[in-house]
């Protein structure tokens, strides 16, 4: 189930030209009156009520995330439908948020509407992130390169800070203890007094590490201490024209006994929204970012340096957009603006600049009473690049009160990032390979040639510096919901193809046996399935959630191979080569066929007491290929075992301003093993169960 990109085009505009011509008259909306606070702004770039989009979309309420007890944006996200903290395929490797069983490479994380950086390996490491002041989070599943561009073609995480709404100083002071001595702190603080408004959030986090292989040397995680610093100012300048502004600063230190290792991340971001009449407005947006990390490692015994990786990423952005509303329920969106990124980093031999500019457009309206449809679309040029268009197209039909039909079909796209294009690296404590970034590998080889490093070419050399396309995909997303009284529920089945997927090649032996890399364009692949999400109140006290995702990803090179019978193993018992059948194929590392949530939340008014139960299930899933054969399949043993983790919270209110919190996280003390680890070099993935206290005063 693959489309055509020039098809899809030409049937995207065909239908948005004949649905504006043939438009009437908007009425009132037929959907029952949800709950005000249940408003998102990530799917459409303007306030729209969760329950009337055609877009899947998960959003966590700050209710939600203060009674888990959970103080990071992973520990909130592992809990959701389809959203999985992955580990990575490599060792060290860190973990990664992966959406429909798309990677965290393709997954654009916002704060307040603006992106984060500081991908240095393509994870994003989102435990960095404190979530005290956060309003709610907003996950947008699918291609939304539309509106944001490229990293979003997999889906959007957006973080919502919270805004000042009283004229009293208000705010809360925080304090968590865990195991393996884990204690945040976090202090917030909120006011709005007349025109100007202010908020201010500072968090901690520390810990003295652990070691869960004590027969091995080292700790397992390393000591360290992060800060966060947050300061939002709102002021309205007149009754048209509002003012933000926002600086974030985030510090974190670890100790390593052999070496130093220091993460800064700090961003000003500044908005005016222009009412320009009760129908258009302006919002001029600008944004800088700079992520810096500084590491090093140092024999302890002859003071040699072994590892040297600074990163100083910069960003800067500034962006300008345009509501108008024609009648109720119908808004126009366009947008454009300019992106400036550079990257100063070691294992580069020279700073890297890009830049690039865009414009968007989204027209939001009803063609009939009952049907929604939001289509829009994207150009950007790009100077490393060829321009890319990202067409979108959603609609939602709504059956009668209960029961509504949606659906949405886009594309989306991923530059290359620095690593894949200017990546000058030789690991000479690991054997003396050398990876090369697409536009200095043939330099890097001619360097390679000139020292006698150079045992043969695996390439032809005029193809050596051939330029990378743009990855891209094409993701449907079609689904029912069903709402009455007390029951909620959403069905959704997906399917997103990616085209041209960098992957990695050997490009030269080395005289030393080891190889040099660099990249290429090659990978088509495939994610699938389906998810179910539910909610019920089944008392009044009494609320319950689940659900279930169903996924399928494959290479589709790889799946043809295996059917046409190319594909070979070795049976670990009998050491007979036999030819795989499809079956043996699982697909793609570190997807679980299937994952399950399910939330118990419980309270009891006239004690001021709550309870809160979460379960998470993960089905299994292989981390890499291990027999050799270039597929991840049923003889590899690679695999993790399915398991659950169950987190446990308890809440109580005294004297009406403290609440006190304790709980238990994992409490089936799952650990598991990374069956990539050697035998002397034992990894466990989970450090098992973790018991928390929180006292909170709020103000």
């Amino acid at each position: 189930m693959s489309l055509n990109k020039n098809n899809f085009l030409i049937i995207f505009f065909v239908f948005n030209a004949l649905a504006t011509l043939g438009q009437e008259k908007a009425a009132n909306d037929s959907i029952l009156t949800e709950n005000l606070d249940e408003v998102v702004v990530t799917a459409t770039r303007t306030v729209r009520q969760l329950s009337s989009l055609p877009l899947p979309v998960t959003l966590i309420p700050k209710e939600q995330i203060s009674r888990s007890g959970v103080t990071r944006l992973n520990e909130i996200l592992n809990e959701q439908t389809g959203i999985v903290m992955t580990p990575d395929v490599t060792i060290g490797g860190g973990e990664g948020v992966q959406i429909q069983g798309i990677a965290s490479d393709y997954v654009m994380v916002l704060i307040d509407g603006v992106p984060v950086v500081g991908r240095s390996s393509g994870n994003l490491d989102l435990s960095r992130f404190a979530i005290g002041n956060i309003k709610q989070i907003e996950v947008v599943k699918g291609p939304s390169s539309s509106l944001f561009g490229s990293e979003a073609l997999g889906g959007v995480i957006n973080i919502i800070t919270e805004r000042p709404n009283s004229d009293k100083i208000t705010g809360q002071i925080s304090h968590r203890a865990a195991s393996f001595n884990n204690q945040n702190s976090t202090i917030s603080l909120n006011q709005r007094k007349g025109k100007l408004g202010y908020s201010v959030f500072v968090d901690r986090l520390s810990t003295d590490g652990f070691d869960l292989t004590p027969n091995q040397e080292g700790q397992t995680v390393n000591p360290f201490f992060n800060y966060t610093l947050n300061g939002r100012l709102y002021f309205n300048v007149s009754e048209n024209l509002k003012a933000f502004a926002s600086g974030r600063y985030f510090l974190q230190d670890f100790d390593i006994p052999s070496g130093t290792s220091e993460e800064r991340d700090g961003n000003l971001h500044l908005r005016l929204d222009h009412k320009l009449t009760d129908k258009s407005r302006f919002e001029y947006e600008f944004y800088y970012t700079n992520y810096i990390t500084n590491e090093q490692t140092v024999d302890p015994i002859n003071d040699e340096i072994l590892l040297d990786n600074d990163f100083d990423q910069k960003l800067f952005r500034p962006e300008v957009r345009f509501n108008h509303a024609f009648r109720p329920k119908n808004t126009l969106t366009l947008g454009g603006g300019y992106n400036l990124e550079t990257l100063n980093r070691s294992l580069f031999a020279d700073e890297i600049t890009f830049n690039s500019q865009y414009v968007f457009a989204q027209y939001d309206f009803r063609l009939l009473d009952k049907l929604n449809i939001i289509a829009g679309a994207r150009f950007d040029n790009h100077s490393e690049y060829n321009s890319q268009l990202s067409p979108k197209l959603s609609a939602r039909y709504d059956l009668n009160p209960h029961w509504a039909i949606k659906g949405s079909v886009g594309s989306g796209f991923k530059a290359p990032d620095f690593r894949q294009l200017y990546l000058d690296f030789t690991n000479a404590s690991g054997g003396g390979y050398s990876v090369f970034g697409k536009e200095v590998e043939a330099e890097g080889i001619r360097r390679l040639q000139a020292n006698d490093e150079v045992a043969n070419l695996a390439v032809n050399p005029n193809d050596l510096g051939e330029p990378l396309d743009a990855e891209s995909s094409v993701g449907i997303n079609l689904g029912v919901g069903f709402k009455k009284g007390k029951l909620r529920s959403d069905l959704n089945f997906f399917r997103n193809d990616f085209e041209n997927l960098i992957d990695t090649r050997i490009l030269a032996a080395k005289t030393n046996g080891q190889n040099v890399f660099g990249y290429i364009n090659r990978e088509s692949v495939y994610t699938q399935g389906l998810e179910v999400d539910l909610q019920y109140k089944a008392f009044e006290n009494l609320n319950l959630s689940a659900g279930y995702q169903l996924l399928y990803a494959f290479d589709k090179d790889k799946e043809d191979a295996v059917e046409n019978g190319e594909v070979f193993g070795r049976d670990p018992e009998t050491l007979e080569t036999i030819r795989l059948e499809r079956s043996d194929y699982f697909g793609l590392e570190n997807r679980s066929r299937h994952t399950l949530n399910f939330k118990a939340f419980y309270e009891v008014p006239e004690w001021g007491a709550n309870a809160n139960l979460r379960v998470v299930y993960r089905s299994r899933f292989g981390l890499a290929d291990r027999n050799g054969n270039d597929v991840l399949d049923e003889l590899d043993n690679s695999f993790v075992d399915g398991y659950a983790l169950v987190n446990l919270s308890f809440g109580k209110t005294f004297y009406e301003h403290y609440q006190l919190q304790l709980g238990a996280n994992n409490l089936l003390d799952f650990q598991g093993s990374n069956p990539l680890a050697t035998q002397d070099n034992e990894q466990l993935i989970n450090p098992g169960i973790q018991l928390f206290a929180r006292l909170n005063i709020q103000f």
